[in-house]
C-alpha cells in the first residue's frame, strides 16, 4: 500500500460556524429561546443522548431551562441552526432520560458518529470540561461566572475574565533506518496495550523541540526531522493532539519506568501479523490515525 494512506483524524472536522461576534450579545440565550429556532445538545457528567440512527440527539428550546448550563457553540454549517451546549444537573439529566445506559460518552460512542457530529460533540466536551474546572478564580478563589455566551468565566472579584483552556501535546510516530514504528505501554495498561509516544508542550517551547524532549525524556533515544502530519482535539479534558512522524537517530531503547514501562519496535509485517492480539489505540484517536498512515493501510485488529 502506498505510504501516501489518507491520515484519517475523525475529530478534526469542521461542523460548525463558531459565529463568535454573537457571543457579545447581551441576552443572547434569551433571544434564541424567543425564537425557538436553536437546537440543544444536552449533556451530563461528559455524555450525551443519542437517537434511533446513532445521532446526537438535540432537543427544542422549549425543552430546556435556560437556567442549565448553557455554551452557544455557533451554526451548523449544514442545517444553518444555532446550536447551543446545555451542561445539566444529574436530576435534570434523569427528566431527559432515566437509564444511564443511554448516555453515551465520546470514547465508547464517538467513532460510530458521523463526523459533524463527531466534532460538535469534542467541542461541546472540551467547553464542558474547561466550565467544570474553571469556577473559581485562581486568584482569590471566588466563584466565576459564566459570561459571554459560555466562552468566559468571570471573576467579580478581581474583575478577571478567564478564557477556554486548551492543552497542546505532541504525539509522535518514531520510525527508525529499518522502516520500524516504536511503541510503548504505559504502567497502568493492560499487558498487551501498545501506542505511539506523548507529551505535552512546555512554556516556551515549540513543537519541533517537543517532539526531541519528549521522545528522549520517555525512551532514551535521539529523534530528528520532526515532520507535522495533522492534528485534532482530545477533550479529556481539553488537549490538542498534534501528530508527528520523526526519525530515530541514536540512543538505546529505554523506557523511563515511570509512565512507560515497555518499548518495542515493530516492523510492518509483525505490527499486521500481531494486530488482533494487541490492544492497540481506538479509531477514535490520532495514535491509530498516526500508526496506519505509516503503515499504510487500516489496521485488522477484529473491533
Amino acid at each position: 500500500m502506498s505510504s501516501e494512506f489518507k491520515l484519517n483524524l475523525p475529530l478534526a472536522h469542521i461542523a460548525l460556524d463558531r459565529d463568535y461576534l454573537k457571543r457579545e450579545q447581551e441576552n443572547l440565550f434569551h433571544t434564541l429561546w424567543e425564537q425557538g429556532q436553536a437546537q440543544v445538545l444536552p449533556m451530563s457528567k461528559g455524555r450525551v443522548l443519542l437517537n434511533s440512527s446513532n445521532e446526537l440527539k438535540f432537543l427544542p428550546t422549549s425543552l430546556v431551562d435556560r437556567a442549565s448550563g448553557l455554551v452557544y457553540l455557533g451554526v451548523h454549517l449544514e442545517s444553518e441552526t444555532p446550536i447551543v451546549l446545555a451542561n445539566v444537573s444529574d436530576e435534570v439529566a434523569r427528566e431527559f432520560e432515566p437509564d444511564s445506559n443511554n448516555w453515551h460518552g465520546l470514547r465508547r460512542s464517538g467513532i460510530g458518529l458521523s463526523p459533524s457530529d463527531a466534532a460538535i460533540f469534542t467541542q461541546a466536551l472540551a467547553l464542558a470540561n474547561w466550565h467544570e474546572t474553571h469556577q473559581h478564580c485562581p486568584r482569590c478563589g471566588g466563584v466565576t461566572q459564566a459570561t459571554r455566551a459560555g466562552w468566559v468565566r468571570y471573576c467579580s472579584n478581581d474583575d478577571l475574565e478567564l478564557f477556554p483552556r486548551t492543552d497542546p501535546a505532541v504525539i509522535v510516530g518514531v520510525i527508525d533506518s529499518e522502516d520500524r514504528i516504536l511503541l510503548g505501554s504505559q504502567g497502568v495498561w493492560e499487558e498487551n496495550r501498545y501506542s505511539i509516544l506523548a507529551g505535552y508542550v512546555e512554556p516556551g517551547e515549540s513543537l519541533e523541540a517537543a517532539v526531541v524532549r519528549e521522545m528522549n525524556e520517555e525512551a532514551g533515544i535521539v529523534v530528528a526531522n520532526p515532520r507535522y502530519l495533522g492534528s485534532q482535539a482530545w477533550p479529556f479534558p481539553f488537549s490538542l493532539m498534534l501528530g508527528y512522524l520523526a526519525d530515530y537517530v541514536g540512543g538505546t531503547v529505554t523506557p523511563d519506568g515511570q509512565e512507560i514501562v515497555k518499548l518495542r519496535w515493530f516492523s510492518k509485517a509483525e505490527l499486521r501479523a500481531e494486530a488482533k492480539s494487541l490492544l492497540l489505540p481506538g479509531r477514535l484517536s490520532i495514535a491509530r490515525a498516526i500508526i496506519e498512515h505509516w503503515l499504510g493501510e487500516e489496521l485488522d485488529t477484529g473491533e
